[in-house]
C-alpha cells in the first residue's frame, strides 16, 4: 500500500474515531495490548532480524535501542493498558465561562484528526505513539526506521488484530511500508491529510521536519540534558544521581551529557566522579578540569552533541549563574538539574533556566511520560507552542468552543 493510500484510509477513519466512546477506546486499547502479548513469538522473531541485520553497523547503546525481549514486549502492553486508565481528554470542558447575558461557554478537548510519527529504531515507540493516539480520538499513521521496520511491521499487525477483535477499524493505525527518504517527505508535506506530524528521532531527522513541513510539527527530542553540581551539593547524592543519569540508559534523550561542578568543590568532586564513572565512561574534559583529573580533553563540539553514548562532557564553573549561563548558551531545551542542599541556589535554577524539565536533586531520566503519569508518551517537546516536555493525550488534542444560549442576539 502506497504512502498516499495509508493517508486517504487514515484520513477517512479519524472522524468514526472522534465520535467513539470513551468505552469503545478502552476496549480497543485493552485488546491492542492482549494482542501484543498473544503475538509476541512473532514479533520476537521479527526484532531478531533486525538485530541480526544491524548487529556490526551500529553502536552497542544503540542496539539496545532496538532490541525487544519478553520483558519489553510486556511493558509495552502495560503501558497501553496504563493510557486506556487515563481520563478520556476527548470532550472534557477545559475552561468554562458564564456570561452575564446568560451564555455559557464551553472550550472542549478536541481530537488532532490524523497524527503522523516519523520515529527511528525504538520498537516501543510503535505501541506508545498507537495507544496515545487512539485514547486522544487520533487515527496515526506511523513512519519508522529501516532498521527497526520488522519489528515495527509485527507489533502493527498484532495491534490491528486487537481493534478488529473489537469491531474498530485497523487503518485506524497504520505503519508506512516505504522506509526511504520519500516516504518521509510525503509525511511532511501531507497538507490535508495530516494535522500533527511528530518527529522522534536524532538531531538530523528533527532538523529535516522542522525545516520542510508544510503540516503543522512539533520540534522533540534532542536531549543536551546538564547536571549541574552545586557547591552546597550532598556529593554522594550527586555521584548516585549523574551515575543514573548517565549510564542507566545512555541512547535514550534524557540521559544526561554535560556536568557543570562549582569551582568551589571541583578539587574534592571530581576525583569522586572519575573514581565512581572513569571505568565506564569517557570524560571529556574542560581545561579546568582537566588539571584535576584524567579524562580526554573536550573538544570543540562536546558541549554541543548529543552523545547517546558512554561519554560525558565535564566542566568547571565559578557558581551557579554561571552554570545558567552555559545551559543557556549549549542546552537544546530539554532537561536540566541541580544539585544542591541550598534552598536559593535551587530557586535561582529553576526560574531562570528555561527548558522544558528543571529538577532539584533527581535525576533527568525522569522525563518520560510514564514517569510524569501520563501513561506512555508521544514524545518529548522541547518548543514552547502548544505542547512543552513530555507529550501524553492532552497534547494531542486541541479544542473549539461550544456556547449554549437561551435566544441571545448581539
Amino acid at each position: 500500500m502506497t504512502t498516499l493510500e495509508i493517508l486517504k484510509n487514515a484520513k477517512a477513519a479519524a472522524p468514526v474515531l472522534a465520535a467513539a466512546s470513551t468505552e469503545s477506546k478502552n476496549q480497543a486499547l485493552l485488546a491492542m495490548a492482549d494482542a501484543l502479548m498473544a503475538n509476541q513469538e512473532a514479533i520476537l522473531q521479527a526484532n531478531a532480524l533486525d538485530m541480526e541485520a544491524a548487529r556490526g553497523t551500529v553502536s552497542d547503546v544503540m542496539l539496545d535501542r532496538l532490541a525487544l525481549s519478553e520483558s519489553r514486549i510486556a511493558g509495552m502492553a502495560e503501558g497501553i493498558r496504563q493510557v486506556a486508565a487515563l481520563p478520556d481528554p476527548v470532550g472534557a470542558v477545559r475552561r468554562r465561562v458564564e456570561r452575564p447575558n446568560g451564555m455559557v461557554i464551553d472550550r472542549v478537548g478536541v481530537p488532532m484528526g490524523v497524527v503522523a510519527i516519523i520515529y527511528e529504531s525504538r520498537p516501543n515507540v510503535t505501541s506508545d505513539a498507537a495507544a496515545l493516539a487512539l485514547k486522544s480520538g487520533n487515527a496515526c499513521v506511523l513512519r519508522g526506521g529501516k532498521e527497526a521496520f520488522r519489528s515495527a511491521n509485527a507489533i502493527v499487525a498484532a495491534m490491528q488484530k486487537g481493534l478488529e477483535t473489537v469491531g474498530m477499524e485497523a487503518t485506524l493505525v497504520q505503519l508506512v511500508q516505504d522506509t526511504s527518504r520519500a516516504s518521509a517527505q510525503e509525511l511532511m508535506t501531507a497538507v490535508g491529510y495530516v494535522d500533527l506530524l511528530i518527529p522522534r528521532g536524532g538531531a538530523g531527522l528533527i532538523k529535516a521536519c522542522t525545516q520542510n513541513a508544510r503540516v503543522p510539527c512539533i520540534q522533540t527530542g534532542t536531549g543536551i540534558c546538564h547536571i549541574y553540581v552545586d557547591a552546597a551539593a550532598d556529593q554522594e547524592k550527586a555521584l548516585n544521581i549523574l551515575e543514573n543519569a548517565k549510564t542507566s540508559r545512555p541512547s535514550v534523550c534524557n540521559a544526561a551529557e554535560v556536568c557543570l561542578v562549582s569551582a568551589a568543590i571541583a578539587e574534592e568532586f571530581l576525583p569522586k566522579l572519575h573514581a565512581r564513572l572513569g571505568e565506564k565512561v569517557e570524560l571529556r574534559l574542560d581545561t579546568q578540569a582537566a588539571a584535576i583529573i584524567p579524562g580526554k580533553a573536550a573538544g570543540e563540539n562536546d558541549f554541543d552533541t548529543e552523545f547517546l553514548d558512554y561519554i560525558l562532557a565535564v566542566a568547571i564553573v565559578p557558581d551557579v549563574q554561571a552554570a545558567v549561563s552555559h545551559i543557556r548558551a549549549h542546552s537544546t531545551g530539554h532537561s536540566e538539574a541541580i544539585i544542591t542542599e541550598n534552598t536559593e541556589a535551587a530557586d535561582y535554577f529553576t526560574r531562570t533556566v528555561d527548558s522544558a524539565a528543571v529538577y532539584v536533586n533527581c535525576s533527568t531520566r525522569f522525563t518520560d511520560g510514564g514517569e510524569f503519569g501520563l501513561g506512555c508518551e508521544m514524545g518529548i517537546s522541547t518548543q514552547k507552542l502548544h505542547a512543552r516536555g513530555p507529550m501524553g493525550l492532552e497534547e494531542l488534542c486541541s479544542y473549539k468552543y461550544v456556547i449554549h444560549g437561551s435566544g441571545q442576539i448581539r
